[in-house]
């Protein structure tokens, strides 16, 4: 190699490193990758974690629903028993997904959209839809129930990854990159406003705003629609009581101990009687009627309160490694398909604990949404688990 070729080629990574990292990688789909066997250092980091996290939340449920149980079925198992065919299916979902080629996903984005789309609006019929706790986010199909916005979660981002991968969409052209995803992002809002499901809208906001940035959509229109998007949620809160009292209740739950302000007290008290080392497995005091939603939602206090500050500052840093795991495989994925899909599924898993743990710890107002890998459910379980596997092949395939 010549002199001159020499310094070409290092003036050419130079300039790679100054560009946006969507720049970097081909825009089709169907840049070089590696062998689907390759397991690099990301995917063990990943897939060692999320391991982690589902065996501390199996456990973790069987413990924070016993007393439910009793009281439902007098049984002690009743709930884990559920739970236990939830992670089976979860981990059957993600085994599969990390071996099949995440190329193959793109055939399934429109359809995976126009069906989500249909799940949610089912919601609403006689017959289908189930309520509880004065929402209306479930279907129900012989006994079986789910929730569409954890499937409208994964379809968010397998759409938006697609459309924007394509060399016939530009960023340069806001209309028809930005605009089809605003479209689609508001009609699923507004399917989600009158659900109510706060926590869904400002989850699958944030994936949208961070895949959108990460593809290097121009800044006026992105700002634009951030700003209105922040907008739009403080009128939701503002003009809903319900909502309006939530969030001065999480400014100051003392205010309103009996009501609004219950379950936060009840779960930063179940935190402090844990202390640094915890009362022992079983020994939460919360679980037995005072905290609602203990094997649920606020699954991280009772971790707190039975296994002590330890291991939830142990939760915490499993999420963080999962946030910054993510990413690398993310940015290193071989086209920009692997990094938009990368980018959306971290975003997603890592803004979905932050909410969980900001209203746990009073830190953020209670937005409904369940602690990855920990809560029970089986709905968000499968579907976070299946993406997972996605996100695991990403990292398999990774340069």
């Amino acid at each position: 190699m010549t002199a001159t070729q020499l310094r070409h080629r290092k003036g050419q990574k130079a300039a790679s490193r100054g560009r946006h990292p969507a720049s970097r990688v081909p825009a089709d789909g169907r840049g070089p990758r590696r062998a689907i066997g390759n397991a690099t250092r990301v995917y063990v980091v990943l897939f060692l974690t999320v391991m982690a996290l589902v065996l501390l939340g199996t456990v973790m449920v069987l413990s924070a629903s016993a007393p439910e149980s009793v009281a439902d079925t007098d049984s002690a198992w009743s709930l884990f028993w559920r739970q236990l065919r939830w992670v089976g299916l979860g981990l059957v979902a993600m085994m599969v997904l990390k071996q099949v080629d995440y190329h193959r996903l793109q055939v399934f984005a429109k359809p995976l959209m126009l069906g989500s789309t249909l799940l949610l609006g089912a919601v609403f019929l006689p017959g289908l839809g189930a309520s509880a706790n004065g929402a209306t986010r479930w279907l129900t199909f012989g006994g079986l129930q789910m929730q569409p916005s954890e499937v409208a979660k994964f379809a968010m981002v397998l759409f938006v990854a697609e459309l924007l991968s394509r060399s016939t969409r530009p960023m340069t052209n806001p209309r028809i990159t930005v605009g089809p995803i605003v479209v689609v992002t508001g009609c699923w809002c507004a399917l989600l406003l009158f659900q109510p499901h706060l926590g869904a809208i400002l989850v699958i906001g944030t994936i949208v705003m961070s895949m959108l940035f990460l593809a290097g959509a121009p800044l006026g229109p992105l700002t634009g629609l951030g700003g209105g998007g922040i907008v739009l949620a403080g009128l939701m809160v503002w003009v809903t009581p319900w909502r309006r009292d939530r969030l001065f209740a999480f400014l100051d739950p003392a205010s309103d101990p009996n009501d609004a302000g219950y379950q936060a007290l009840q779960a930063l008290g179940a935190i402090s009687e844990g202390g640094w080392t915890g009362l022992g497995l079983g020994g939460s005091y919360a679980k037995y009627g005072f905290l609602p939603e203990a094997h649920t939602d606020f699954i991280f206090a009772i971790i707190a309160e039975e296994l002590g500050l330890v291991f939830a500052l142990g939760v915490v840093l499993g999420f963080f490694s999962i946030g910054v795991a993510g990413m690398l495989a993310a940015v290193r994925a071989p086209d920009r398909f692997g990094l938009l899909l990368g980018v959306g599924i971290t975003t997603w898993i890592v803004v979905q604990a932050v909410l969980n743990f900001g209203a746990v710890l009073s830190l953020l107002p209670v937005a409904g949404v369940t602690l990855p890998f920990l809560s029970f459910g089986g709905s968000s379980l499968v579907v976070t688990l299946g993406a997972m596997g996605v996100l695991l092949n990403i990292a398999r395939q990774g340069q």
